[in-house]
């Protein structure tokens, strides 16, 4: 490895890093997975791998596709909206029930079919993912030679992989404050203010 290919590898995870280090929908879920222990390395799984298209994409092209299309951007926009809304509405419901938010014995556990469907809708409905994957990060890395964006994109997708893995796996340090079931009703209240937010924002920018 070279200076300039070690330069570019750390841009794009600084890059990457600096982006998904945000309260969003998607860290909120993976949190909330991570505390609860349920099919966390699905979870922080789908969320990398999915990262990793997208940022390799972007990289190597699609950013500029999407950016000259913007009926596809209002599309997502508004289905990730209708999705935000209607997630945080399960998520007040949840913070009004603190019998159902325990993680440890009695919680209610749910399959990896829906564990999985919910980590991807979060994923693919969230028009955020495509601007902080294929546009923003996509567009800086086009911008390097052939040559160098490999070394972007491990460095992009390694930022990812290692928030995720730190956010899912690392949530369970958090376990003794979530014993207390008013913590969790606390939790999911926020989820539902920060779900309802980011969807109202979307439906300003159509």
């Amino acid at each position: 490895m070279t200076q300039v290919s070690l330069s570019i590898l750390l841009q794009g995870f600084a890059i990457s890093f600096g982006l998904i280090v945000a309260i969003g929908a998607q860290n909120a879920f993976v949190l909330r997975q991570g505390l609860r222990r349920e099919h966390v390395g699905l979870v922080v799984a789908v969320c990398a791998t999915t990262d990793a298209a997208l940022i390799a994409a972007g990289v190597l092209g699609l950013a500029e596709v999407i950016g000259d299309r913007p009926l596809i951007a209002n599309l997502m926009a508004l289905f990730g909206a209708l999705f935000l809304f209607f997630y945080g509405w399960q998520a007040f419901r949840r913070a009004t029930k603190p019998g159902l938010l325990e993680a440890g014995a009695g919680a209610q556990t749910e399959s990896r079919r829906a564990v999985l469907a919910q980590t991807l809708a979060f994923t693919l409905l969230n028009p955020h993912v495509y601007l902080d994957t294929l546009l923003l990060v996509g567009s800086t890395g086009a911008q390097h030679p052939d040559s160098l964006r490999l070394w972007f994109i491990l460095g992009a997708v390694g930022a990812s992989a290692t928030w995720f893995g730190a956010l899912g796996f690392g949530a369970r340090w958090l376990a003794p404050v979530f014993a207390n079931p008013r913590a969790w009703q606390f939790l999911d209240a926020a989820i539902g203010v920060i779900m309802w937010t980011i969807a109202l924002l979307l439906l300003n920018r159509l």
